[in-house]
């Protein structure tokens, strides 16, 4: 299968290249960047692309499934104006890029309190992604919900503190169903969630995905 990618140079995007890249199902993986560098290897092929301009891409976003991982934080983009670019315009261009040019599947990454009638910046700016993404009307759309995230080496203070507090919390007994989950489960839960999901429009929460990834026959 040819598998398109975005957000590849991110924590998560980087573990899902490296699955990806070891799939004896993918023939090849058509990445697209704002920068690189990027995960080499004979199956991917790279587009550094400038997002603000759909004009110059969109006609690339052509194969069996887009994995959409993009994002960014707020301290990192600057402003909420800034992060919304990132983490809900882009992401929509391409998937309905993906769309017109007969890309018949979808797995995007939300949030676990992603919902378009939160009060929460965030939360509500990853639930009306959510719903754009169902109405451009996919064969098959897996919107994958996980909660906070463990990325390798992570230089994020804030994420890396909330962690440790959480992690703490789940050795007491408390908020087992918010623990933290790695990105390399994550990872290996879109491409299985991909391979084993019926058509139609499928949510997976964290309980869904950690089953996912934990499956070592996948």
């Amino acid at each position: 299968m040819k598998v398109l990618v975005i957000g590849a140079t991110g924590a998560t995007g980087r573990d899902l290249l490296d699955l990806l890249v070891k799939d004896k199902d993918v023939q090849s993986i058509e990445v697209f960047v704002r920068r690189l560098p990027v995960q080499m290897s004979d199956k991917i092929i790279v587009h550094k692309v400038d997002f603000d301009k759909p004009d110059t891409w969109k006609h690339l976003v052509k194969g069996d499934v887009l994995f959409s991982c993009l994002g960014t934080t707020l301290k990192a983009a600057g402003s909420k104006e800034a992060q919304y670019k990132v983490d809900y315009h882009y992401q929509y261009l391409f998937a309905k890029a993906a769309k017109e040019n007969g890309v018949k599947n979808h797995v995007l990454v939300s949030a676990g309190n992603a919902s378009a009638k939160s009060l929460f910046f965030y939360s509500k700016m990853k639930g009306e992604l959510e719903d754009a993404v169902k109405d451009l009307g996919f064969e098959k759309l897996i919107i994958m919900q996980p909660p906070l995230l463990v990325r390798k080496s992570s230089e994020r203070k804030a994420e890396v503190f909330a962690g440790k507090i959480i992690g703490f919390l789940n050795k007491l007994g408390l908020f087992k169903w918010y623990k933290p989950m790695p990105t390399h489960l994550l990872a290996k839960a879109m491409i299985d969630s991909y391979k084993k999901t019926g058509n139609g429009v499928t949510t997976l929460k964290a309980t869904d995905i950690f089953m996912l990834g934990s499956n070592n026959n996948g």
